[in-house]
């Protein structure tokens, strides 16, 4: 895929961490990107409510919202979104999640889809279902994967880890990282997002193009709130795997064959896979690409 290649995107979130509601707001208003639909987990009420407030402000009412389960017991909206975007009434899905992936990849069959939360959305998928890249903030890439210059001292001796968004729902992401109905799997792994992480730094970059649309601003604005509460900044996990999906160059990936392992995720080398694991990312190029208006 060419760097900056314009894409048919199909984003599944959650609202917990708050770098998932900044995701969809960077992909409502990035020019390379075509949103055409947002699935949520396990989208409550609640949580549909606070994506279509997101969507208005950002001016997207026309994308379809899909929920895994709207009438889940629990809210799942983190009191830090409420501060940020306001109080905002429960809603109703368009449809159930699976549904809405169906739909959207078969009317686009090169979509991308980027995923953000556990897999529970795609549970119940057809099996005849092709997907033509798969782009997961997810996975493990332990020592064995990753050459000694890129490794996080946090991760250093680790072959294996958790990660939540696989453990979320671990039988659906074993299907997903081994059927041959995905095309190319692309895994932004727990080692590198830690690393990736907006600061001060960060938010400064962002003066320039806070104001270029309504997504930008909202981001600035939440994270704005954000730094000042902890100002050693947030880690920037779905962030970091939307800009790869844009442009991959922004990751240095190795070829591999994913397996979990009492509860922990990793990873060994192995070619034929179609599924690439991240050792490392460039940041400077990252910061780049979260910044076109």
């Amino acid at each position: 895929m060419s760097t900056y290649e314009r894409l048919n995107l199909l984003f599944d979130m959650e609202t917990g961490d708050p770098d998932d509601v900044m995701t969809l707001c960077f992909l409502t208003s990035h020019p390379q990107v075509h949103l055409r639909a947002v699935t949520v987990t396990p989208g409550t009420y609640e949580q549909i409510g606070l994506v279509r407030e997101v969507l208005h402000r950002c001016g997207r009412t026309d994308i379809p919202v899909g929920s895994h389960r709207p009438a889940h017991p629990k809210q799942c909206v983190s009191q830090f979104h409420y501060d940020w975007i306001g109080k905002v009434a429960p809603a109703e899905p368009d449809d159930l999640g699976h549904r809405v992936i169906a739909a959207t990849v078969r009317a686009h069959p090169d979509l991308t889809v980027l995923t953000g939360a556990p897999l529970k959305n795609f549970a119940s998928l057809d099996p005849d279902l092709r997907i033509a890249r798969w782009v997961a903030q997810g996975g493990f890439a332990g020592d064995n994967v990753v050459p000694p210059a890129y490794r996080l001292p946090k991760f250093s001796g680790m072959v294996t880890c958790p990660t939540y968004n696989f453990n979320g729902a671990p039988q659906v992401a074993k299907h997903l990282l081994t059927t041959d109905r995905i095309g190319q799997r692309w895994l932004i792994s727990k080692n590198v997002c830690h690393g990736m992480v907006y600061d001060a730094t960060f938010h400064r970059r962002m003066e320039p193009v806070k104001a270029a649309n309504p997504g930008m601003q909202l981001i600035y604005d939440g994270m704005a709130k954000y730094l000042r509460r902890r100002p050693e900044g947030k880690k920037f996990h779905d962030p970091l795997a939307a800009c790869a999906a844009i442009d991959p160059d922004i990751i240095e990936f190795r070829e591999v064959e994913v397996y979990r392992e009492r509860g922990k995720w990793g990873s060994r080398l192995q070619s034929g896979t179609h599924t690439f694991i991240s050792v490392t990312a460039d940041r400077e190029r990252f910061i780049k690409v979260f910044t076109t208006v």
